[in-house]
């Protein structure tokens, strides 16, 4: 399994030498790490209280906040604000 994972890690860096030119190959690699990311994050999201609906509560509470260009930490602590005051009720 080691030389497996080594393997599909070292292969692009042997094998691909140039500079990539394209551009749409060089959007679609720019864009790699959030889609994974949130790909990781997102299921995760709903998962978290145990219970979907106080989940999507603090989600809704923290996508509120983000789009109001508040910091990390309130966005934070609001999401886990709004999920309990959710639970509460």
């Amino acid at each position: 399994m080691a030389i497996a994972t080594y393997a599909i890690r070292v292969l692009p860096l042997t094998l691909i030498r140039k500079e990539i030119t394209n551009k749409y190959i060089k959007s679609f690699l720019y864009y790699v790490p959030y889609a994974v990311l949130a790909a990781l994050t997102f299921p995760a999201i709903f998962t978290a209280t145990g219970n979907v609906v106080t989940s999507t509560a603090g989600t809704l509470v923290a996508l509120v906040l983000a789009y109001f260009d508040m910091g990390l930490v309130i966005v934070a602590v609001g999401a886990v604000a709004g999920a309990l005051l959710a639970g509460i009720f």
